[in-house]
């Protein structure tokens, strides 16, 4: 009786496994990104190599330098927004329109990012600015 039960109709208890196991490999293989995307939803990503804009009152801003002149910039958000986010979508800028008459100074990196977007860390927060003396008042 006991060997019936493994016997009998072994064609069909093996087609059984065979579905049970499709059927659970197809719900794990749907559930799976839903899980990993729940926990990139925090996860960083950083840009490398953001270049620095120098915001000024003057016009020839071009003559102004940055040192360095470039930034890595560490962002987290929601998964679809990250997944499109391009690097030229970062602004990395350092405002002189305060006071842009002392030559050598150590100012703040101000990055603004697109909305739905945080900033986690900017690397390195201040940069160095020369200013040309030909361009200084």
């Amino acid at each position: 009786m006991l060997r019936d039960l493994f016997i009998k109709d072994w064609g069909w208890k093996l087609f059984s496994l065979l579905l049970a196991v499709g059927i659970w490999l197809t719900v794990h293989k749907i559930e799976e990104p839903k899980n990993s995307e729940a926990t990139a939803a925090g996860s960083p990503v950083t840009y490398h190599n953001l270049t620095v804009s120098i915001v000024s009152r003057t016009a020839d801003v071009h003559l102004y330098r940055a040192i360095p002149n470039t930034v890595s910039v560490t962002v987290s958000g929601p998964p679809e927004v990250i997944a499109v986010l391009q690097a030229n979508e970062i602004r990395a800028t350092v405002d002189l329109t305060e006071d842009d008459s002392v030559h050598d100074l150590k100012r703040r990196v101000d990055v603004s990012v697109p909305p739905g977007v945080k900033l986690v860390n900017i690397d390195p927060p201040r940069v160095g600015v020369i200013i040309p003396p030909t361009s200084a008042k």
